[in-house]
């Protein structure tokens, strides 16, 4: 087991970059590779009937519009993703908090590296109590992680966002395709030297969807800002909290995150706004169809080297609509 660098470094969206040779003789493009720098943002989006709950899988890119910051964009590329592979930080709380829970959190963490894992994702372990530790790198084995969860204790403090913030920094941002980080925790952050809105900046920057498995429904009181906080960090990344009672209500759950993965559509754009300047940009998505429900990650911070934009306007003014909308657990 290692624990996690605490130093952090400065991080920003993918760039891609486009080669183009310019018109000149043949030996002039050897010598003088011409290189056009191009930013474009992806946004994987679920969409599922408001009825139904299945989710809607036929659809092409002339349902689809995105907003940026209310300006439309053009989309350049449009893909079904279903059998992309899937690079996943499994994040399993160990603190005091859930001690009479953890081995409700082992059943969970086995349970969906048996339903999700293919041969060809790949999942990293992570425990967290006061500190972060890398119990095992990423792998496509899942009898090695099961090993590794089944030897886990409980004691200590609860620092889920320096979890998630050192997920996404250390592990994820320069992993490519698909993203995902599951929490297995009560949500009572109580030790984390990271904030909430450091904590959602980063999972923006290394553009990961959180997935959360919420374990007060397994003890006696409900934990409600826990629960709240851990449905901020999951809708606001475009992905979902579950809330089980019983174990089959837990295999349902891993299903319909197994079934969601397989069934997202991924829109790329190249942003009409050039600017340079770290500040948060807000995105929506609108779908052409009638009765269903979109879920997409709310935005992404531009690239640049000025930091003035960390915390700017933009995103304080999203932060505060998700805590003005129908965050509180009943």
């Amino acid at each position: 087991m290692r624990a996690f660098n605490p130093t952090l470094l400065v991080t920003f969206p993918l760039l891609v970059f486009v080669a183009v040779l310019p018109p000149q003789d043949a030996e002039a493009e050897q010598d003088v590779p011409f290189r056009v720098e191009v930013d474009a943002v992806n946004v994987l989006t679920t969409v599922h009937d408001k009825d139904t709950r299945k989710f809607v899988t036929d659809l092409t890119k002339d349902d689809f519009e995105v907003y940026e910051d209310g300006v439309l964009q053009s989309i350049t590329n449009f893909t079904q993703q279903i059998d992309l592979p899937l690079t996943i930080g499994l994040c399993m709380d160990t603190s005091s908090s859930v001690r009479l829970k953890l081995a409700f959190e082992k059943e969970a963490a086995v349970d969906f590296l048996y339903t999700v894992m293919r041969p060809f994702d790949r999942v990293a372990l992570v425990e967290f109590d006061t500190g972060v530790t890398l119990i095992h790198d990423f792998t496509s084995n899942p009898n090695l992680l099961v090993r590794e969860i089944e030897q886990l204790k409980a004691g200590g403090g609860t620092s889920l966002y320096d979890a998630i913030y050192l997920v996404s920094e250390q592990k994820m941002i320069n992993q490519p395709g698909r993203k995902t980080v599951v929490i297995l925790s009560d949500g009572a952050d109580l030790t984390s030297k990271h904030t909430f809105e450091e904590t959602l900046r980063m999972a923006y920057q290394a553009e990961v969807t959180i997935y959360a498995i919420s374990t007060t429904r397994f003890g006696a009181d409900v934990d409600h800002e826990g629960d709240n906080a851990l449905k901020q960090l999951a809708e606001s990344t475009g992905g979902r909290v579950f809330f089980p009672y019983s174990t089959s209500q837990l295999t349902e759950a891993f299903q319909e995150v197994d079934q969601e993965l397989r069934s997202q559509y991924n829109l790329t754009y190249v942003p009409t706004n050039k600017r340079k300047n770290s500040e948060f940009r807000e995105i929506k998505i609108k779908v052409s169809r009638d009765s269903v429900n979109i879920r997409h990650r709310r935005g992404y911070f531009a690239p640049g080297e000025d930091s003035s934009g960390l915390f700017n306007g933009g995103f304080w003014a999203v932060i505060r609509a998700f805590l003005d909308h129908a965050w509180t657990i009943s």
